[in-house]
């Protein structure tokens, strides 16, 4: 951690993550997952991507991986190029009361639950892979000493 000498103040840190972002491969099938298996309605939808509402305060973005790799010009301005390669992870928190629920609903859907864990501060994670084989974690409170 270097220490900030510049004399402007610093300003408030960031208060919250707005937007989570995945590269998906095909994205019509990671729509149909995300909107399937969490009930999330996309606020854009358009061939470069799809942007879910969560929970009112966060958005999941699905980038089509072929799409992210050019810039793109806009006529405000420009979104550099971006995106990632391999599999990531996001963690989702749900009231440890659905948890069981949140069991059942994967399994009917054939999805499969790699590991179930509760940790020291009493929180569960339960994790499985969305097509892309990026990590999902459904956590309840108690797993982190914020949550």
């Amino acid at each position: 951690m270097s220490t900030d000498t510049s004399s402007t103040p610093a300003p408030a840190p960031p208060s919250a993550i707005l937007e989570t972002c995945l590269s998906v491969s095909d994205l019509t099938r990671s729509r149909a997952f995300y909107e399937e298996i969490f009930g999330y309605s996309a606020m854009v939808a358009e061939e470069r991507l799809c942007a879910f509402n969560v929970g009112g305060t966060q958005v999941l973005i699905l980038f089509s991986r072929e799409e992210v790799a050019n810039p793109v010009h806009l006529p405000f301005g420009t979104i550099p190029a971006h995106g990632a390669h391999g599999e990531s992870h996001v963690g989702f928190r749900v009231a440890a009361e659905s948890l069981e629920l949140w069991r059942a609903r994967l399994e009917e859907k054939g999805i499969a639950i790699e590991s179930t864990l509760t940790w020291p501060l009493g929180g569960t994670s339960m994790y499985f892979r969305d097509p892309d084989g990026h990590l999902l974690e459904l956590l309840t409170p108690g797993v982190w000493p914020i949550y």
